[in-house]
């Protein structure tokens, strides 16, 4: 099997590149060289994908069975179109990495493989779907860019040659956003950690490796179709910070803050307590239909566990923008404590307890 990996020096192409060599397959990646070293065995091309240059000179190296596209994420769905178009001759099957943002309803409804997806043309530049000055409403600008690249494959490649994943959340070793590093770091530390809203809150965030090896069994398998990519569900925000106390030493407390302490206090949701997110359907996204095509995913713990490991042989992520929105100091968590307990404690007397 020869594939092609539009990225691969990094969380997932670098998971997506390690599992495809461990099969044996043939890799190219295609890359600008600023994210780490490629991977040892992989057939490197540098270039930029917006450069027709580029892309001609890449194509130089194919055929391939199958491109795996996980590079996409900040570039314009005509930048995706042009490359899609170029390839489309020299690959087989074109497996693009999406996002559950893609969708309408997404964070506020239970999603479906088959629910309403944001209206983007696969020919729009960076700017379609900017926000208008003074806009209030909710910003689609993200999932209207991602729709729009998902339309630009379809376009090149048809229905029949295109496989759209559609991911949650990602973890593992190697992340760049930062979200499980910050709770493991936190838990490390040791002390009385604000667990946020309650610890039965299901959660479905999928492990790196599980992200990569789906990919790559629907690049083999050489036909279309789109799938949500989550965990089942059937654990919880507390199994996950328990399970980060526990690889770190078990020097934590978890004590947990209801959801509208929280909101009331202006906690931004998702990056201040990572994961933390109240909206309903943030965490119900049906994947059926992926784990009906072979999706397995492991336990969070497994997840938790590993990347400690990573982060304590001295893993350093690559650098990115978004690894400092997340996290609330030592002292606003210390405030937060203390302003639950008191207003348990009011709640208490106030109820004759």
């Amino acid at each position: 099997m020869r594939v092609l990996l539009l990225g691969g020096t990094w969380f997932l192409g670098k998971a997506v590149a390690a599992d495809a060599l461990a099969r044996g397959w043939a890799v190219t990646t295609f890359t600008r060289g600023c994210s780490g070293p490629p991977p040892a065995g992989a057939v490197a091309v540098t270039g930029d994908r917006t450069s027709r240059r580029d892309l001609a000179a890449l194509a130089e190296h194919g055929r391939w069975d199958a491109v795996v596209d996980t590079s996409a994420s900040e570039l314009a769905p005509r930048d995706v179109l042009a490359g899609a178009r170029l390839l489309e001759p020299l690959a087989g099957t074109y497996v693009y990495v999406s996002t559950v943002n893609v969708y309408r309803g997404w964070p506020n409804e239970p999603l479906e493989d088959h629910s309403e997806l944001l209206e983007a043309p696969a020919d729009a530049d960076a700017d379609f779907g900017r926000l208008p000055p003074g806009w209030t409403g909710p910003d689609w600008y993200y999932g209207r860019q991602k729709a729009g690249a998902e339309r630009a494959v379809r376009h090149a490649f048809g229905d029949g040659r295109s496989v759209i994943l559609r991911p949650g959340v990602i973890l593992g070793p190697d992340e760049y956003v930062g979200r499980l590093p910050w709770w493991l770091a936190r838990a490390a530390r040791g002390g009385t950690i604000l667990g946020p809203g309650t610890p039965d809150r299901r959660i479905q965030p999928a492990d790196v490796r599980d992200v990569a090896s789906f990919a790559l069994d629907r690049a083999s398998a050489a036909e279309g179709g789109s799938f949500n990519i989550t965990a089942l569900g059937d654990e919880t925000f507390g199994d996950f910070l328990n399970a980060c106390v526990e690889v770190t030493g078990g020097r934590g407390v978890v004590e947990w803050v209801p959801d509208r302490l929280l909101l009331d206090a202006g906690v931004k949701q998702w990056t201040e307590l990572p994961l933390w997110r109240t909206s309903a359907g943030v965490w119900a996204v049906d994947s059926s239909a992926a784990r009906a095509a072979g999706l397995s995913t492991r336990p969070i713990r497994e997840t938790v566990l590993d990347t400690w490991g990573w982060m304590e042989s001295g893993g350093r992520p690559v650098a990115h923008p978004r690894w400092d929105e997340h996290g609330i100091s030592p002292d606003v968590e210390a405030g937060l404590l203390t302003a639950a307990r008191l207003a348990s404690t009011q709640a208490g007397r106030a109820s004759g307890g």
